[in-house]
């Protein structure tokens, strides 16, 4: 089927993805919708245990199973829906159409082969290249995300890097097959402020390069205002807030998001007492009734126990599930 060049790169429709646990059945993902347009980023942000990296693994079909298990929902890439694809269809997505970088490389790279054989082997795996091909594919990928002398690096092992350089080496076997989207689960977590942010500039130096979209999943606003074009906040499962980052940054609406504001740092006042949001993300086996924010949430009322907020348009382009925004727009 043709792709619509006007249609979003990836849509998630309803997307439900539960853990049946011996505490019982984990709401992780709880109806999730958004959109990554083609050649953007989406930035999605929300404190830990919110769901957004269940929402990544779900998009790539890693979700374990069991205990996991994608109940309900749809996956589209270019219109296709991924959730209908065998697993020998997705091997081939993965890494050819869709490529993820975790937050912790010395985890995710494999500590006994090379970088070079774990970058060249994507290459064979998804394109057929030949060994020398991999290999000179391999060594123009490290050059490509800045590590200095690509042909002698090329033969060292994860554990002979730096941190910032491993996640440099997996950037590269990411985009060694030239994806349409690259996922990004909190990929600068594990590195101090210098290299975080050369590991940004250099995802956002590729993805103009190559044009694709990006996922990127972090719980840092700083992270989201330097590189996403679009944010979707999520809370317990659910997305609360889908709106521009210049929206978001310019006039949060939900009271999570103001929130999640009010605990970052003011540079003009040093010293300041920080605000924090009262309480903890709920259990996934036990989502409070009505909306899930409604116990740290300082608008909570009697409505807010008993009906669930729908994600709905607070005006043109800015979504978002709260029933007292003219309350919050106050605080």
């Amino acid at each position: 089927m043709a792709a619509d060049k006007n249609q979003p790169l990836l849509e998630l429709r309803g997307l439900r993805t539960y853990f049946h646990t011996e505490e019982g059945t984990s709401r992780a993902v709880d109806g999730v919708d958004f959109v990554v347009n083609k050649g953007e980023t989406l930035g999605i942000v929300g404190e830990s245990g919110c769901g957004k990296s269940v929402t990544a693994l779900s998009v790539m079909q890693l979700v374990p199973d069991p205990p996991g298990e994608i109940v309900a929902g749809e996956i589209l890439l270019e219109g296709d829906d991924l959730l209908q694809r065998s697993e020998d269809d997705m091997r081939w997505v993965r890494g050819n159409e869709i490529a993820m970088i975790f937050q912790e490389p010395m985890t995710a790279l494999n500590p006994v082969f090379t970088v070079g054989d774990q970058i060249g082997e994507a290459v064979r795996l998804h394109k057929g290249a030949s060994k020398h091909e991999a290999r000179a594919r391999a060594i123009e990928m490290l050059e490509l995300v800045g590590i200095p002398s690509a042909a002698e690096r090329i033969d060292e092992y994860p554990h002979q890097l730096s941190g910032g350089m491993r996640q440099r080496v997996m950037i590269a076997m990411a985009m060694s097959c030239d994806p349409k989207l690259l996922i990004a689960d909190e990929p600068t977590t594990a590195l101090d402020v210098t290299i975080q942010a050369q590991i940004l500039e250099l995802i956002r130096e590729l993805q103009e390069r190559e044009g694709m979209s990006v996922l990127l999943i972090t719980h840092d606003l700083g992270v989201v205002a330097e590189t996403a074009h679009h944010v979707c906040v999520m809370y317990a499962g659910k997305v609360v807030e889908h709106t521009t980052a210049e929206r978001l940054f310019g006039a949060p609406k939900h009271p999570y998001t103001i929130g999640l504001f009010r605990s970052l740092p003011d540079l003009a006042k040093p010293g300041e007492r920080l605000d924090t949001i009262p309480g903890i993300v709920p259990s996934p086996t036990d989502f409070p009734s009505g909306c899930r924010y409604r116990t740290r949430c300082p608008l909570a009322t009697a409505r807010c126990a008993e009906e669930e907020p729908a994600l709905s348009s607070a005006e043109v382009g800015h979504s978002v599930a709260c029933h007292h925004l003219e309350e919050a727009e106050k605080l």
